[in-house]
């Protein structure tokens, strides 16, 4: 389905990390029409009396095995009215996977006369692809900051300034051990709940400082360490620029050991705010990009 406002190129910034109350009403009116049509029949099956084939879904097995899988979700009315209760965004977004996984397309095959109801044979492929493009839908025209993949799982959409650099990089710095960090740091930083997020800080910042002394014979002299790749990111003919990074680098490390990244003491304040994680993040992989971009 296309709506005027997308052939006129009009669209919300996807910057929503909240699921809203119109975007759940949404998700909630698909997943109680996919189950009315039958298209969770083929994983929860409501058996014909006369027989053993499948004719719609077994609403009651469907809300067992969410109660069973997503946390919390217990409360949740299953007679079709799930927008009047609103779960979490997390529950929300796990509840979509679940969906996902359970979900095919059924096609009527063989009309049973006398119970007067079809039986249904099942495509889980488009299925799966159907129940993708509507959700996504929904995400894009609410503003909603989580993408739904082909393969069934959903990434947090990254603030603009950082979405570009996080989505081309195919990290490669010759150091297995600084390769896995980083590319924890992304994984994290791009999952839809917030502690998550917070945790790729910590890969991020573990990354810097095993980066300081990646091409140091002396593993241990990271003041060595850094010089160089900080001479090598600034170039000979940027002196103002070199002592910039130079201030930089070292808030850096003290914002990692001060704000609860690397460390825990109780005197230390945590980040909670996804805004504050994003700018944090956005500042040290900054740092770090065009280090390993301007490695020697």
């Amino acid at each position: 389905m296309q709506y005027f406002s997308d052939t006129e190129g009009i669209e919300l910034p996807r910057d929503n990390h909240e699921i809203s109350r119109d975007a759940w009403g949404g998700i909630s009116a698909l997943i109680s029409q996919r189950v009315t049509d039958g298209s969770f029949g083929d994983a929860y099956r409501k058996i014909c009396q006369d027989g053993d084939a499948i004719i719609g879904t077994d609403t009651e097995k469907f809300r067992l095995a969410i109660h069973g899988e997503i946390s919390g979700m217990a409360h949740i009315p299953w007679d079709f009215e799930m927008y009047e209760t609103q779960p979490t965004t997390i529950q929300i977004l796990d509840l979509i996977v679940f969906c996902w996984n359970h979900i095919s397309d059924p096609n009527n095959y063989y009309w049973h006369k006398h119970f007067r109801h079809w039986d249904l044979q099942f495509d889980k492929e488009s299925g799966q692809e159907r129940f993708k493009d509507d959700i996504e839908r929904i995400f894009r025209r609410n503003g909603i900051a989580y993408n739904f993949t082909y393969d069934g799982k959903i990434e947090r959409i990254a603030p603009p300034f950082l979405h570009e650099e996080l989505t081309k990089s195919d990290f490669n710095t010759r150091d297995s051990e600084l390769d896995r960090l980083l590319n924890s740091a992304k994984r994290k930083f791009l999952d839809p709940d917030l502690e998550t997020r917070g945790e790729s800080l910590e890969a991020l910042w573990d990354a810097w400082e095993r980066l300081k002394t990646i091409d140091t014979k002396d593993k241990k002299d990271k003041k060595a360490g850094i010089k160089a790749l900080l001479d090598s990111a600034a170039g000979p003919d940027s002196m103002k620029f070199r002592c910039a990074l130079e201030r930089e680098s070292k808030e850096l490390t003290n914002i990692g050991n001060s704000l609860g990244i690397r460390h825990s003491e109780t005197n230390q304040e945590k980040l909670v705010r996804s805004e504050h994680i994003d700018y944090s993040f956005h500042r040290m992989f900054s740092l770090i990009h065009l280090i390993l971009r301007t490695r020697k």
